[in-house]
């Protein structure tokens, strides 16, 4: 059963600002996953602030850089959907059609997206885990299948993020406006690993929202890609999924990002691929190598050591089909 709780739907960005800083206050964005969170107990809150009529954080536009502004409030369809961002920035549009089903990504924001809930069963389930102020991660030794193979640290979650890897591959940043006023924060540097604070998810500060994502103008030469592996064909997170953005010198890949989703507690962008991969061409063996590079310092828990031939395969497959 949801709690109760008062709800003030806000005029403006700096109206939303002031009610967050309520004690229990959260932010209502498209709310599929506030909702959940609710319904679950994952929090307590005392009064819900709706976004929705905050227009300034809608839509889809060009920056005077030549890049490309997106709204915080866009939903992921609008994205998925897009021809610019198709033509432009393709893993993007790949990743946004990836997420959930498609009710969820008519309602669900690419705000949201960014600023979700793990989805782990004992953070969601009736278990006072380290995440929740307990005293222990129940996944070291129960159930973990789907948990992470790189940066477990007390706390080992997956990112469930599907468009999180994409927008750090093309080196967007989030725009966030609070109480402080406003800054700029790049999405490589916008997830918290568990290492530095296991309670937190993203670096926003109370009453902080994110308002816009950014995109720089797509380098030429670029391609970029989005896949996931998942158990189900819909509706599921990724088991496996890697994020590319490869700026291509005739054949060579001059310059590239490679972010792993499904890996880690926060979107994981894998060095040791881009280091084999940077100023080559991109033939079988090379991708062969990257492959077998990118799972070489993983740590497997007991029950998800599949994932590592799982993410060798896949980044071997995609590293090909983008050359």
């Amino acid at each position: 059963m949801i709690p109760s709780f008062s709800y003030i739907r806000a005029r403006s960005l700096d109206e939303a600002v002031r009610y967050l800083s309520l004690d229990g206050a959260r932010a209502h964005a498209g709310g599929t996953d506030l909702l959940g969170c609710l319904r679950e107990r994952i929090f307590d809150v005392t009064t819900v602030v709706s976004l929705a009529g905050l227009k300034e954080l809608t839509g889809i536009g060009e920056t005077p850089a030549g890049g490309l502004r997106i709204g915080a409030l866009t939903t992921i369809a609008d994205i998925a959907r897009n021809p610019v961002i198709r033509s432009k920035y393709l893993a993007l549009s790949m990743a946004a059609a990836e997420v959930a089903s498609p009710q969820l990504r008519h309602q669900g924001t690419i705000g949201g997206n960014l600023c979700q809930k793990p989805r782990c069963w004992y953070y969601r389930g009736e278990f006072h885990c380290l995440r929740k102020g307990g005293d222990q991660c129940f996944a070291v030794e129960g159930e973990n299948a789907y948990h992470c193979i790189f940066g477990g640290d007390n706390c080992f979650i997956v990112h469930p993020s599907d468009t999180a890897p994409a927008l750090i591959a093309l080196q967007a940043s989030v725009t966030i406006a609070g109480p402080n006023g406003r800054r700029s924060v790049a999405v490589e540097n916008f997830h918290m690993p568990p290492s530095e604070d296991y309670t937190r998810e993203t670096v926003l500060e109370p009453a902080e929202i994110v308002t816009e994502i950014v995109l720089p103008p797509p380098a030429g030469g670029l391609r970029s890609s989005y896949r996931k592996v998942r158990a189900r064909r819909a509706w599921d997170f990724a088991l496996a999924g890697v994020a590319l953005a490869i700026v291509f010198s005739g054949e060579q890949a001059a310059d590239c990002r490679v972010v792993l989703s499904g890996a880690a507690p926060v979107p994981w962008r894998s060095a040791e691929v881009e280091e084999i991969i940077k100023g080559r061409r991109l033939e079988r063996d090379h991708a062969l190598e990257a492959a077998e590079a990118a799972v070489k310092n993983a740590e497997p828990m007991a029950q998800n050591e599949y994932k590592i031939p799982l993410f060798r395969g896949l980044i071997e497959r995609q590293l090909m089909a983008i050359a």
